[in-house]
């Protein structure tokens, strides 16, 4: 459904997207996480046909979005600053976007609207940045979008009007199969929604996988050992998987490591350790995990 390859962009000598590949399967939600600065809304602004790539592709539908009025016509696009017509209301961008796009489902505005108890009549101008969002979720669900792209969409909301706005999105994932691709430092929420997950750095991918892959791939793994000397055999037969980062307290150490369950705890007995236990990880924990390596742990 979305497919980035290899795609570049440079800005005056700087490198704001470095051969980046993405690809979000259609019907499915895609967490875009990263650090500030890694490109998050620059590839946004690829996707939504905002900005031209110097080099590679980006595709909806296996087409170029860029000065593709089709393809735009299909694109739902929530960007992290917003901007209205300074006198107009609510029902006066809506009657604009009804205009516009041919897929416009009035009753859905009306049901939305309720939903956010926003009045149509209000200038958005005169509204708080919290309901403006509320009122562009309102319009751009209306458009029935098949992809939506969103870009920190519940920054600066509410806990109540969070878990609402996430439900709308829901709602029409489920029921007609519309693409989501929202970008987010709420990982909290995020790990809640998201079919799968790409974690960028420094204009570059550094891993996108299925979320419950990606939970299962790495592990925090508490050891103690008897002597201290066991942690360098430890290190010397971790060959195959990677160690994201090593705490050591005394006996006992903590490491994240990266690679399939069973190959770690098989490759950690080997060691004899007298504790071994692996603990859950948040989605938050491995987005700063895989950011602080970069991909590029030691094996």
């Amino acid at each position: 459904m979305i497919t980035v390859k290899n795609l570049t962009k440079i800005f005056g000598g700087f490198i704001a997207l470095d051969g980046l590949n993405l690809h979000v399967e259609r019907g499915h939600v895609y967490g875009l996480v990263g650090v500030n600065g890694s490109g998050k809304t620059t590839i946004i602004k690829h996707l939504t046909g905002i900005y031209r790539q110097d080099d590679g592709d980006a595709l909806i539908n296996g087409k170029p979005v860029f000065d593709n009025v089709d393809i735009k016509k299909r694109i739902g696009y929530i960007p992290d600053d917003l901007y209205f017509f300074p006198s107009y209301s609510i029902d006066m961008l809506a009657k604009l976007y009804s205009n516009m796009y041919a897929a416009w489902n009035g009753a859905r505005y009306k049901e939305l609207l309720g939903a956010f108890g926003l009045a149509g009549n209000r200038k958005l101008n005169m509204l708080s940045k919290g309901m403006q969002k509320q009122a562009m979720f309102s319009l751009i669900l209306a458009i029935t979008p098949e992809v939506i792209i969103l870009d920190e969409p519940i920054d600066g909301l509410d806990p109540i009007v969070r878990r609402l706005v996430m439900s709308v999105i829901m709602e029409d994932v489920e029921a007609r199969g519309m693409t989501a691709l929202i970008s987010s430092h709420n990982l909290k929420e995020m790990e809640g929604v998201c079919d799968s997950v790409g974690i960028m750095k420094k204009g570059r991918m550094v891993i996108e996988q299925g979320l419950d892959d990606l939970k299962t791939d790495v592990h925090k793994v508490q050891l103690a050992y008897a002597e201290a000397g066991s942690r360098e055999e430890l290190l010397s037969k971790l060959d195959g998987v990677k160690i994201l980062r090593q705490e050591t307290t005394g006996s006992v150490s903590q490491m994240i490591i990266r690679g399939k369950q069973e190959d770690v705890v098989a490759k950690l007995r080997q060691t004899n350790p007298l504790v071994m236990d692996i603990l859950p990880l948040t989605l938050e924990e491995i987005f700063v995990y895989e950011t602080e390596t970069g991909g590029e742990a030691n094996d």
